[in-house]
């Protein structure tokens, strides 16, 4: 797997935003995300299931 695969994963900034009606700078609530995950929309359903899996990379403040 390639290194980079995340820059390839997240070229349309804003996508999940847009979708679920949140405004760009604020956090999508747990509720929506967790709803976008069994979307019959297979784009929103994808775009959900990435941003869960980034969250998961956040590392600690050092």
């Amino acid at each position: 797997m390639a290194k980079t695969w995340i820059a390839g994963a997240t070229k349309d900034k804003g996508a999940l935003h847009r979708h679920l009606g949140v405004p760009a700078g604020e956090k999508i609530p747990a509720s929506k995300l967790a709803k976008a995950t069994r979307s019959s929309n297979p784009t929103i359903r994808k775009e959900a299931n990435l941003a869960k899996t980034l969250k998961s990379f956040h590392r600690k403040s050092r």
